[in-house]
């Protein structure tokens, strides 16, 4: 058996691929996107400039990202600039064609979709080829061996390198795992889904399903938009915050009690809350990298740090023990990813 490759600090591999991520990643929801603090070239290309510094390395996209389709690839493209093998882009396909080219394109797993999509998603991010091209949510209407079998083309043209899915249940995960090993078909290497202390429902199902096929498990709401860094109360919400401005009804639906003793947990340990809700999450198991929203450099600092931090087995019991693990960030189409 050939030995494994040294990997650098803070990196893993995805699944059983040879994918390799940072393990924080950049959650390029917030790229162009009105109300939110990280609109514009500027503020996105200062995220980009402090991530790359820093020696975050995956950058989570998808065409649905942004005030119109596109923009936040654009965006994040513009601002990469000639450092395209510095990073590993993984971007997502399903929430744009349909609303540009009309009913044609309404199956987003359908080879014609997928076809189309991926030319768009290279042309936006300036590359020739993308690390990890995913289908944002499955697609009732089509079978998933034309998902399969269209995203295999792309693998063996070069133009994508490996594939995953987003928001897929547990069953969905291993039919496209058996369905790819009978056909031949290039396979998922890997999930995204919500996944917090908060919200711990990946854990029944999907969680021993991706550990069963070897694939890796990237989560995101990861703080569970904000409730977990300690800067909200019920009280009080910055105005420019997405939870006021997209989730208002979390504020009223949160466990302020269990939130504030987690807070105190952080304290003893001189961490933030931040960095222990990403540190839990990191000594998950098949948790590769996990997307966390930036709106400002500053954030990225802290999120780092949450890589240093592992919790003990009495510690992971405590965190576990604060909260009941079923309060949801809610289905908001393209806030989920």
């Amino acid at each position: 058996m050939p030995p494994v490759p040294h990997l650098p600090d803070g990196h893993r591999r995805l699944g059983d691929s040879g994918l390799v991520l940072s393990e924080i990643g950049i959650g390029a929801s917030t790229f162009g996107r009105s109300g939110m603090r990280a609109t514009g070239q500027e503020a996105v290309t200062a995220i980009v400039d402090r991530a790359i510094d820093l020696g975050i390395t995956y950058f989570d996209l998808a065409e649905g990202y942004g005030d119109r389709p596109g923009l936040s690839e654009e965006l994040f493209a513009a601002a990469l600039g000639d450092r395209r093998e510095q990073v590993v882009i993984g971007t997502k396909f399903g929430l744009n064609l349909s609303r540009e080219r009309g009913a044609a394109y309404a199956r987003p797993g359908s080879r014609k979709y997928i076809v189309a999509a991926v030319e768009e998603s290279l042309r936006r991010l300036r590359t020739d080829y993308i690390d990890l091209y995913q289908i944002h949510f499955p697609d009732p209407l089509t079978p998933i061996e034309e998902t399969l079998s269209a995203l295999d083309a792309l693998v063996t043209s070069g133009k994508v390198r490996y594939i995953g899915a987003s928001n897929f249940k547990a069953w969905q995960v291993v039919e496209a795992e058996h369905v790819a090993r009978a056909r031949g078909f290039t396979r998922f290497v890997s999930t995204t889904d919500e996944y917090s202390l908060l919200w711990r429902k990946p854990e029944e199902e999907l969680i021993p399903a991706l550990s069963h096929h070897g694939l890796g498990f990237i989560p995101y709401f990861p703080l569970q938009n904000g409730l977990l860094t300690g800067k909200y109360s019920a009280e009080h919400a910055p105005g420019d915050a997405k939870i006021t401005n997209l989730k208002r009804y979390l504020l009223g639906a949160a466990p302020w009690a269990a939130l504030a003793a987690f807070e105190q947990f952080a304290r003893d340990r001189g961490i933030t809350p931040g960095t222990a809700a990403l540190g839990w999450l990191l000594a998950r198991p098949t948790v590769t990298s996990v997307i966390a929203g930036v709106t400002v450099p500053g954030q990225l600092d802290e999120n780092v740090l949450a890589s240093r931090w592992i919790p003990t087995a009495d510690e992971e019991a405590e965190l576990r023990g604060l909260f009941t693990g079923d309060l949801s960030g809610g289905p908001g189409v393209v806030d989920r990813g």
